[in-house]
């Protein structure tokens, strides 16, 4: 079992949306969390098969149990921003000359992002990957794999450090039908896995934010994760 607490003055965990508003999740998501523990590893979860329109996910990932606690809620804020593209089709070539090569789309977004984000994340259910952890944050891990970041990718964390246990934390667990809300954070629906070639099997979860900090682990904050 490990045990990380990983701390960001700043991080985003994008929900699938469209539009010119793009929000972000309110806590990091399992998938988030597995996608960091994978960085950390130096294990490319990526696969180009050359066919798709798109980067697809590996199918040979390793499966393991994610807890995740919040040892203090972000804030949450938004900002605007010009985001430059290039767009399908003939709409917007007219300044393309302005730009000078520069993508020259260009509309201005709302963007939501998270601050001073300090979560546990507990994994359990793959010794092998642990080590491979504490191998990367040791700086033992493969040289040719990026930073590690928290869902955008100029949103770096200022610490990971492993635990011998974990800290006093509020556990996000499964929100049931008689859960009471008046005593919980609002309701948050997290990814756990994700489907690039068809989103209608993407698979997410209601949770809740536990009231409390408590340093016991409630058995339904794991969270199965893996592809």
């Amino acid at each position: 079992m490990l045990w990380l607490n990983v701390e960001a003055p700043f991080a985003a965990f994008r929900t699938f949306t469209a539009g010119s508003f793009r929000p972000t999740a309110p806590f990091i998501t399992p998938s988030a969390a597995y996608g960091l523990l994978l960085n950390l590893a130096g294990i490319e979860m990526r696969r180009d098969d050359g066919k798709s329109a798109m980067t697809l996910i590996r199918t040979d990932l390793p499966r393991l149990e994610i807890a995740l606690g919040a040892r203090r809620v972000p804030g949450q804020h938004s900002l605007f921003q010009q985001l430059h593209n290039y767009p399908v089709g003939s709409s917007g070539k007219d300044h393309a000359p302005a730009c000078k090569g520069s993508k020259y789309n260009i509309a201005p977004a709302r963007r939501a992002f998270l601050s001073d984000l300090r979560a546990l994340i507990g994994v359990r259910g793959d010794d092998a990957l642990s080590e491979r952890i504490h191998d990367g944050l040791a700086g033992r891990g493969p040289k040719r794999y990026g930073l590690p970041f928290l869902g955008d990718n100029n949103f770096l964390p200022s610490r990971i450090d492993p635990l011998a246990e974990p800290l006093p934390a509020r556990w996000l667990v499964p929100l049931e039908e008689d859960d009471a809300p008046e005593t919980d954070t609002s309701p948050m629906r997290l990814t756990i896995a994700i489907d690039r070639a068809d989103m209608s099997r993407t698979t997410s979860r209601l949770y809740r934010m536990q009231a409390t900090e408590t340093e016991t682990v409630p058995a339904a904050a794991w969270t199965p994760v893996g592809y």
